[in-house]
């Protein structure tokens, strides 16, 4: 199979995700500004969360620019990110509502955690795929971002018991570390 196919289906995923959270924010109940400011959280957790699949996105878009033959193993990890990312909705939905709540503060972390090991996984089917020699494994390099991040999300998860402030900002943190795409694979791709 080619990678279009798989890069289309993960596109409409996405939008799909993105459309599905944007529905799940409400309108405010009044003209004044406390009622917008009584969706302050809402929102902000949808910032969030859309800032964190833009990045999936971006990302994706950069990996796939790697493969040059798609194999099952990369499809079912293809697939495995896909799973994860599309829960993101309802946790941003659950933490929008309850927020600085502990729970759903951890949740929201644990949903991140997972598309971020995800994602490893999904690097890992493509070295394997494509090689040892691969674009996509000399791209990675030591990966510190990509290694560094779910270490911050357990942290994160974590500290939502202590203060839930904290992991929020952790989870901040860590998207701007993502928000710049990816460099590493364009470089390889230009000097290949």
């Amino acid at each position: 199979m080619g990678k279009d196919r798989l890069a289309a289906f993960s596109d409409g995923v996405i939008a799909i995700i993105i459309t599905i959270m944007v529905l799940e924010l409400k309108v405010p109940h009044g003209a004044d500004w406390a009622a917008l400011r009584a969706l302050a959280p809402n929102l902000l957790s949808y910032v969030l969360s859309f800032v964190y699949l833009a990045i999936y996105w971006n990302n994706h878009h950069h990996l796939l620019h790697t493969v040059t033959r798609v194999d099952g193993l990369i499809l079912w990890a293809n697939s495995h990110l896909l799973f994860w990312l599309s829960l993101i909705p309802a946790a941003t939905s659950w933490m929008g509502e309850n927020f600085l709540a502990p729970l759903p503060t951890a949740v929201y972390g644990a949903i991140l955690l997972m598309p971020a090991l995800a994602y490893y996984l999904l690097q890992q089917a493509i070295v394997h795929q494509q090689g040892k020699h691969s674009v996509l494994a000399n791209a990675l390099g030591s990966d510190f971002k990509g290694k560094i991040s779910p270490l911050l999300y357990a942290a994160a998860v974590a500290l939502a018991f202590v203060d839930a402030r904290l992991s929020i900002a952790i989870y901040a943190l860590v998207a701007v570390m993502w928000v710049i795409p990816d460099r590493r694979i364009e470089e390889v791709l230009r000097e290949g």
